[in-house]
């Protein structure tokens, strides 16, 4: 059950948050905004591979 929780949030989260990764953001720049949405996906992601 919290694994398909999981996998559906980092559905949407795929869809709606930007990917930092893919523009090449330096994590010793990044605002304490990004770093959180960085923190989150990792999070999401982590969760739903359990």
């Amino acid at each position: 059950m919290k694994k398909k929780v999981f996998k559906t949030i980092a559905a949407i989260n795929k869809l709606i948050l930007p990917s930092y990764s893919k523009r090449k953001l330096d994590i010793t720049k990044a605002s304490k905004t990004q770093l959180a949405v960085i923190g989150w996906r990792a999070y999401v992601t982590q969760n739903s591979l359990d």
